[in-house]
């Protein structure tokens, strides 16, 4: 019998299946065409005649641990031990599932704010707890009153994540103030942060769990250097979480993956003493607003991307197929790959929304938007 009797395909696999199928631009999975810094490319062709093709230790390269914990402190003045506060892991999504089964039980219960990341219920699922989904408003902001009337005595974590995936909004401060209301009320609930487009932001700072004192022992944070560095094929990233929280996820860690890519984390830390991860927005920025100006004498309403690198359609005044069947109409009819919001609700809910990603090359992005003028 299965585990996840009700899981499939990701929508991710299946509709960049779908483009390659019908030679599509793919705007469906997030990830850049475009390449990587040429400081990156060249440590990772010295890390190569290195000596560091062995296994790393388990919490990761101690070097890399240390820049992570004077990045955050720059960026956050958030001071964390880098030998009891950081791990490196496989990727967020490794971060986040490594968390999830070290600190939820059998019928624990896990808040989960739709539409989500597809990664989040499954993993609560294997852990033995129970997902409860709860729908972001219309504008994709925090519904607090329903978040807050869905807390049981058996609700162990609250996931959250922003700037988020796949709407592109960027918590404001009365978001984060409600958070540490809600938090404060509920000293028993943890809070699982997933915050790997943290440095891609626009007009509207991005604002860290890492900046809040109240719920540093309560909250585990989770980064990319996939996202950060558009090298998501690596599968590196990085969690925060205070020593109790993280002794716990360490057991886990050490038998789903024991120690991270060598190279990998040896070409960052030697690139991190170099790179400046706030020049990233400017250049994401400047691809949305090209993206927005393409895509001007289209038929789609543009939602307001606040953050990350995706752009959100609404094309109800152009069709009223649901938003699945219209992905799969642009893919094979109009030659551009994109992301149905509805499969990320737990409740289906379908607002007409897609998700396109512009993190792509110029000339991809003109090539798409003049397919979706024609529409």
């Amino acid at each position: 019998m299965s585990k996840l009797p009700h899981v499939g395909t990701t929508i991710f696999t299946t509709m960049s299946r779908l483009a390659q199928e019908y030679g599509a631009i793919n705007l469906a999975q997030g990830f850049p065409d475009f390449d990587i810094d040429t400081r990156l490319a060249e440590a990772v062709k010295s890390a190569a005649t290195k000596p560091v093709h062995q296994y790393f230790p388990m919490p990761g390269y101690p070097p890399l641990l240390q820049s992570i914990s004077r990045l955050i402190e720059d960026q956050y003045g958030r001071i964390v031990d880098p030998n009891s506060d950081l791990l490196i892991t496989a990727g967020a999504t490794q971060a986040i599932f490594t968390t999830i089964m070290a600190l939820v039980h059998n019928n624990d219960e896990v808040l989960i704010l739709d539409p989500s990341y597809d990664c989040y219920a499954p993993a609560v699922v294997l852990a033995g707890g129970t997902p409860v989904h709860v729908d972001l408003n219309d504008d994709y902001s925090p519904n607090w009153e329903a978040i807050a009337t869905s807390i049981t005595d058996k609700t162990k974590l609250l996931i959250i994540n922003n700037p988020h995936n796949p709407s592109g909004k960027v918590w404001d401060l009365k978001d984060i103030e409600s958070l540490l209301d809600l938090m404060n009320k509920h000293q028993h609930i943890l809070l699982l942060s997933d915050e790997v487009y943290e440095f891609i932001y626009f007009s509207q700072k991005h604002l860290s769990i890492h900046l809040f004192d109240d719920l540093f022992e309560r909250s585990i944070t989770v980064s990319s250097f996939g996202k950060t560095f558009h090298v998501t094929g690596w599968k590196i990233g990085y969690m925060v979480a205070p020593e109790h929280l993280m002794n716990e996820i360490k057991k886990v860690h050490q038998f789903n993956v024991f120690s991270v890519n060598s190279i990998s984390q040896f070409a960052i830390q030697s690139y991190l003493s170099s790179a400046n991860v706030s020049e990233l927005k400017q250049t994401y920025l400047d691809k949305r607003e090209m993206f927005k100006s393409l895509l001007n004498n289209s038929r789609f309403k543009l939602l307001p991307c606040e953050g990350t690198y995706f752009q959100v359609l609404d094309y109800s005044e152009i069709s009223d197929l649901d938003d699945v069947t219209f992905c799969n109409y642009l893919t094979k009819e109009v030659g551009v790959a994109a992301i149905p919001l509805s499969v990320f609700n737990k409740s289906g809910k379908d607002r007409r929304h897609i998700r396109l990603c512009f993190a792509k090359k110029t000339e991809t992005l003109i090539q798409a938007a003049e397919k979706l003028c024609r529409i």
